[in-house]
């Protein structure tokens, strides 16, 4: 095992060690949110993703179509006439990379505001920091839930618009019998959580539950223990380098997906491009975005992506998606606090998160169509869908939602209290800020 292998597998397994728990208080550090904005100044946001490392392959597309969506705005009049101002960072993979560059882009860089993340245990990495500093993180992705910080805006979905719809549509059209397997980190574990819960309400039964080191390649015993178990299929939360060789070493020791499928929340066009399309066909995804969808808007962003200089790698993709929308809802509820502020001069990064309540982005910019940020939790109201990986790699949508499903961060935790704009209200009326 080389040195850069063993330094990921070390730094991620201290991380989710770490934060294994979550619900953790993190006192605010005063009053004064983050940078601040100066009128004829360029607005400067961080991108911290992985460009190397376990973590790249669905990371440095995340900073590929943030590139491409400032370069739209800016050509379209930037911000209230000033232009997006990107300080890109690679977090190599490495959590304590995550944390440090974190310091740097709000401290030495001045930004304000964090596009970063694709994992939960890197977001729970550089949240302590993001909320100590009084800065503003976008998440564009999927995660848990199970936590309430005013420091955050979440652009994917929460489990409640995720696996929700995925357990039970698995149950009704492939049986009862479901083995589950993870990567070794918050995020697999949290979700898993729910995914019993809706498992025990479909009339499922789960068979096993299997974790891998984060970054790990290694599948043999858990498939032997699959195979032993004889699920009719298999939930997959596993994620990154680790996805991939998940899905070839399936179909490698022999495992039919007409019979055994894989529901995945994470497999989506950029994971079956790099292991293959025969490696994918056949299994399923949970997403709000997929590349097949048939509207005008993502026509437009599917081919004008591609076919710019950051569509190198040749597909779109439900992450990517999400982060694309983060950029308009940072444009969004950075108008919506300049005009309230009579100006762009004196905005802080709270002054934007709090403008944002409500935001909208609409069909026209939307490729996955008309979403909004709940005012009070500050995640998204978006249509959950469920998609399989057809031959050429593309996924065929075979369930939507009728209608905008509503973020709910405590979904299986009715009793802990609700999320508001001011932190987390327990049941006897009491409120904890930056509950993470």
């Amino acid at each position: 095992m080389d040195q850069s292998r063993r330094k990921f597998l070390k730094t991620t397994s201290l991380a989710a060690a770490a934060i294994a728990a979550p619900n953790i208080w993190i006192p605010m550090a005063g009053d004064a949110w983050g940078a601040t904005l100066k009128k004829g100044e360029p607005i400067k946001v961080g991108l911290l993703f992985s460009l190397t490392g376990g973590l790249a392959v669905p990371e440095e597309d995340s900073t590929l179509v943030m590139q491409y969506a400032i370069d739209e705005i800016n050509k379209n009049g930037g911000v209230a006439g000033h232009e997006i101002e990107p300080v890109i960072v690679d977090a190599k993979s490495d959590f304590n990379v995550y944390s440090e560059k974190t310091k740097e882009l709000i401290l030495r860089n001045k930004v304000i505001a964090i596009f970063g993340c694709y994992t939960s245990a890197s977001r729970k990495a550089i949240l302590p920091t993001v909320m100590s500093q009084n800065s503003l993180l976008y998440y564009p992705t999927c995660y848990e839930g199970a936590e309430c910080s005013q420091n955050d805006i979440c652009t994917g979905p929460l489990a409640n618009q995720h696996s929700k719809d995925l357990i039970p549509f698995m149950v009704k059209n492939f049986g009862k019998k479901v083995f589950f397997v993870g990567s070794n980190y918050v995020w697999p574990k949290e979700s898993n959580k729910n995914a019993k819960v809706w498992l025990n309400a479909a009339g499922g039964e789960l068979v096993g539950e299997e974790y891998i080191p984060l970054g790990s390649s290694e599948f043999g015993p858990i498939l032997n223990k699959i195979r032993d178990a004889k699920p009719d299929f298999i939930f997959s939360t596993v994620v990154g380098a680790s996805d991939i060789a998940f899905h070839k070493q399936f179909k490698q020791e022999g495992f039919k997906v007409d019979s055994m499928p894989i529901a995945s929340l994470t497999t989506g066009e950029i994971e079956t491009r790099a292991m293959g399309n025969e490696f994918g066909a056949g299994h399923f995804l949970s997403a709000p975005y997929f590349q097949a969808l048939d509207n005008p808007t993502n026509h437009k962003f599917v081919e004008g992506f591609l076919k710019s200089k950051y569509g190198k790698n040749g597909v779109t993709h439900y992450n990517m998606e999400e982060t694309y929308i983060s950029a308009y809802v940072f444009k969004y509820g950075l108008e919506a606090a300049a005009k309230k502020a009579g100006g762009i001069d004196g905005i802080t990064s709270k002054m934007i998160r709090d403008a944002s309540g409500g935001v909208r982005v609409e069909d026209g910019v939307s490729p996955e169509g008309l979403i909004w940020i709940d005012d009070q939790n500050f995640n998204t109201w978006l249509k959950p869908k469920i998609g399989q990986c057809q031959a050429d790699g593309s996924f065929k949508i075979v369930k939507q939602a009728d209608a905008q499903v509503a973020p709910d961060p405590y979904s299986i935790y009715p009793d802990v209290g609700v999320c508001t704009p001011t932190g987390l209200k327990a049941p006897d009326g009491k409120i904890r800020a930056n509950v993470i």
